[in-house]
């Protein structure tokens, strides 16, 4: 059975502000979160946009 607390905890660990691409700790990253479901920040998300490769 699944408990309150390590879902709580698994929330937290996906908050956690930290870029999926470059690994800094941004506000910016939930931002992008909840708008685009990316863990992104935003100079990730604008070279992602230039260069989509």
């Amino acid at each position: 059975m699944i408990k309150k607390k390590d879902i709580l905890e698994k929330n937290l660990k996906e908050l956690d502000e930290v870029c999926d691409e470059c690994k800094q700790k941004h506000e910016s990253v939930t931002h992008n979160l909840i708008l685009t479901g990316f863990k992104i920040c935003y100079s990730c998300r604008v070279s992602k946009t230039i260069f989509p490769i």
